[in-house]
């Protein structure tokens, strides 16, 4: 199974599973590119969805995720969120009012500052990773276990070749 027949079995598995296409266009004949826009849009769809069940915008949803793995410098957070700095500003301002997260200073470097979760902001980092595992799962739950595995390994590969892909760390 090839790149595109990988994108068409994940579309025909999302409309099997009941979720609607976001773009209207071309069956199982799609191309790469067509597939992997309409993939997009589908789980970005998901990933909205899920953010406002968690009462979360789909940003701070992913701030949160990141967060999982333990404290970020803003910088580094900026980088990983795609962001610039002011931005990031905004964001952690809404998530410390929210009680998610919170600043401190970096020991030894007075003008850097470190994020992590709050207890409430690592339950609900836990609980809305959970879910949206779970729910971008059933994409490609239909799929035979062969098939899965090829296009996760070929998923790898995708954003391993991409020069603008964010490092592992994000």
């Amino acid at each position: 199974m090839g790149v595109s027949e990988a994108a068409q079995a994940v579309a025909a598995a999302a409309a099997a599973a009941g979720q609607r296409c976001a773009t209207d266009g071309p069956g199982p004949d799609v191309d790469a590119a067509a597939g992997l826009v309409r993939l997009t849009t589908l789980v970005q769809a998901i990933y909205a969805r899920v953010s406002e069940r968690h009462e979360l915008t789909p940003v701070q949803a992913r701030l949160l995720c990141v967060l999982l793995d333990g404290p970020r410098g803003m910088a580094e957070l900026a980088h990983c969120l795609g962001v610039e700095k002011a931005a990031l500003t905004g964001l952690m301002d809404r998530a410390e009012r929210r009680g998610l997260a919170r600043r401190s200073p970096v020991p030894g470097d007075r003008r850097a500052l470190q994020v992590r979760l709050s207890d409430a902001g690592q339950r609900a980092a836990a609980a809305f990773h959970a879910e949206i595992g779970a729910e971008l799962s059933r994409l490609v739950s239909s799929l035979a276990p062969d098939d899965r595995e090829h296009f996760r390994r070929i998923m790898a590969e995708i954003i391993a070749s991409c020069p603008t892909s964010r490092p592992d760390y994000c």
